[in-house]
């Protein structure tokens, strides 16, 4: 039992690691090829930060553990709004009254819906995928556009200021270092971590679906968590809300729409019951943060952190 719980840790660490060091890799490969800052975060960034959930959802379907690859989306949206929000709101107030986050918000949400309407169909194959990723480039394009022209109007971008591990003096062969890292240990934590879960689901009895929404899913979400703690406590509510909208939207589009061009993803019927509407009426809670200038007090922090735990408890019975 300790070995397999071990290999949870083991497995979770090297993604965080391997994680953060392809990005810092991806990153400044980028900028010395000449590739704008800008295009960097708004891309490179973004599926960097996504790779961990990406190779769990791939290798949980290779092995034909579908309720992980799944549920491993699905959970951690949920408890990026519940938890993710929940727990800094605790720390601190944070005042989103004065963010800007309603079109991210809107794509978010029919993002959402859009995702539950392709799993009606009891499968995320090719079909799906290309449907979801085509969505993300239209929206990646979009994005590109729009930052574009704030910098035509001479409207200063903090993401192009600072991208996520830049280092505009980095050598080579650092950057070569970082890339093979991050290459190699994505995948080695994910094959840990998925065959770890898998085995404490077959001792605690439960499905890998259950394992996925619960174990994995938290366990994925622990960045998000950190990178909003930290934007809560520096009062930098639109980092925290931005973070949360962002992280959900690549999750639905980008990580299941990939695994699916790689191997079909069967959805359990579990899933079309109860999860996806759960993580559906999450995302619907936090409406009036972003259209009702509410601010993220600590009462909100009891009332979503209570909420997942609820959520939690009757995934587990």
């Amino acid at each position: 039992m300790l070995m397999v719980w071990g290999g949870v840790v083991i497995g979770l660490v090297i993604l965080l690691l391997a994680g953060d060091a392809l990005v810092k890799g991806a990153v400044n490969l980028s900028l010395r090829m000449g590739i704008p800052a800008l295009i960097v975060s708004l891309t490179i960034v973004a599926f960097g930060t996504s790779a961990p959930e990406l190779l769990i959802s791939i290798n949980a379907a290779l092995d034909d553990a579908p309720g992980i690859a799944l549920g491993n989306v699905v959970g951690s949206n949920t408890a990026n709004v519940l938890l993710v929000l929940g727990i800094p709101a605790l720390l601190a107030v944070m005042h989103t009254s004065q963010c800007d986050t309603r079109k991210s918000y809107v794509i978010m949400l029919v993002s959402s819906v859009l995702f539950i309407a392709l799993a009606f169909r009891g499968v995320f194959d090719a079909i799906a995928g290309l449907i979801l990723l085509a969505v993300l480039a239209v929206i990646l394009v979009d994005a590109i556009r729009e930052a574009m022209a704030h910098r035509r109007a001479g409207q200063a971008l903090e993401v192009e200021e600072e991208p996520e591990g830049a280092d505009p003096d980095m050598p080579w062969w650092k950057i070569a270092l970082f890339l093979v890292l991050g290459l190699i240990g994505l995948p080695l934590g994910a094959d840990l971590l998925v065959d770890s879960s898998v085995e404490i689901a077959k001792i605690f009895g439960v499905s890998d679906t259950v394992i996925g929404l619960t174990l994995v899913a938290l366990g994925t979400s622990l960045p998000e968590l950190a990178t909003t703690v930290m934007a809560a406590l520096r009062r930098q509510a639109d980092v925290a809300l931005g973070n949360v909208i962002g992280s959900n939207m690549y999750n639905l589009l980008a990580i299941i729409g990939v695994a699916s061009l790689i191997t079909p993803i069967p959805v359990d019927p579990e899933f079309l019951r109860f999860d996806l509407w759960v993580m559906l009426g999450a995302s619907l809670l936090i409406f009036p943060l972003v259209f009702l200038a509410k601010d993220l007090t600590r009462i909100w922090g009891v009332a979503l952190s209570a909420l997942y735990l609820g959520y939690i408890a009757l995934v587990l019975i």
